[in-house]
């Protein structure tokens, strides 16, 4: 979780004690059995898996994304989620003694070697694989989380890292920024990659074992109906996927998306809005894919909109009491497919 300096407008999110659930004459009756959650959170994945909550430290490798030589996302401008105790100029050991001191705090003791900055899968595996290996040799280090482009996995890579996680017993998630499974979208936003890429990125890895997938997805899209990214989440979980994390569309400062805003042409989410979509998609995500992430977070100052008033951890106590009180749990859908009913859901 980030800590960022508390927005302007900051309002605390009040909640009530308790909530009934909605009246349903049809609703299925209560019970105090607790099976499983109603969200398959990263934290709790993390408790699942190795006993305990485990954090991520956000390391970087110092190279460009390749897809800035052709004009870069749309959105995406990396100081607004760099942590501020990242320097790119630091060898791996000090990046992690930082991020050890500075976002672990003392609040987790294990932790995964998270490379979101920039893409790093970029670097050929030869030279890649010795500095994944150097920060799997802390014992603190659970795993690594790889975010990288679909075009962007080398054919060597899948096997040569998969190797290397059965090697030391640890986990890999690669994840995929696909954003959307749109042409029309990723063409808008600049990605300069198909969704047929992401399939490709997708074949590539599921035949090796020893790695995991998860997926990235943008909600709000300019241009796109729920119907659209209903779409995108539906067929993306088709696929054999273990995570997902998405973000609502946020307009950073001094992006190509920020003139457009500025522009009148890009719509952004309030946050009632946001999470009642999260309402009607959530119950289409199966019950097996963790949900690493439901929203977006940036630096206050370099953000622009949408301004919520409320720190993460309020928006999500907001949307557990919501999915409580409208009887609504992650898989739904597919629940109701097999039978089974909110009675085998804990009931907070």
């Amino acid at each position: 979780m980030r800590w960022w300096p508390l927005p302007t407008g900051f309002r605390p999110l009040l909640l009530p004690k308790a909530a009934p659930l909605a009246a349903d004459a049809g609703a299925v009756s209560l019970s105090l059995r607790m099976t499983r959650p109603r969200l398959r959170t990263f934290s709790r994945h993390c408790r699942e898996r190795y006993g305990q909550a485990v954090g991520k430290i956000p390391l970087d490798l110092g190279l460009p994304c390749p897809n800035r030589v052709r004009g870069g996302c749309l959105f995406c401008r990396p100081a607004s989620f760099t942590p501020f105790s990242l320097r790119t100029t630091d060898p791996l050991t000090e990046q992690i003694h930082r991020g050890k001191a500075h976002l672990l705090k003392g609040r987790f003791r294990l932790y995964l070697g998270y490379l979101q900055q920039e893409t790093p899968t970029v670097l050929a595996t030869a030279r890649l694989l010795p500095l994944l290996a150097q920060v799997l040799a802390d014992p603190d280090c659970r795993g690594l989380i790889l975010s990288t482009r679909p075009d962007a996995i080398a054919e060597d890579l899948p096997e040569a890292l998969g190797r290397l996680m059965l090697s030391c017993g640890k986990t890999c998630l690669i994840e995929l920024g696909l954003q959307s499974i749109h042409e029309p979208s990723l063409r808008l936003l600049n990605r300069n990659h198909s969704f047929a890429d992401f399939l490709g990125a997708v074949a590539k890895l599921r035949a090796v074992d020893g790695l995991e997938i998860g997926v990235h997805l943008i909600l709000g899209i300019p241009g796109e109906s729920e119907a659209d990214m209903l779409a995108t989440i539906q067929t993306v979980c088709a696929l054999p996927i273990q995570a997902l994390k998405l973000h609502h569309l946020q307009v950073i400062a001094a992006t190509p998306l920020h003139r457009l805003y500025q522009e009148g042409r890009v719509p952004v989410f309030s946050r009632e809005d946001y999470l009642e979509l999260l309402l009607r998609l959530l119950p289409h995500i199966p019950g097996h894919v963790t949900l690493h992430r439901l929203w977006s977070t940036a630096h206050p100052h370099l953000l622009v909109a949408p301004h919520w008033g409320c720190l993460t951890g309020e928006l999500s106590r907001q949307l557990h009491w919501m999915m409580a009180e409208r009887g609504i749990w992650q898989g739904q859908e597919g629940d109701r497919e097999n039978g089974s009913a909110e009675e085998d859901v804990e009931q907070r």
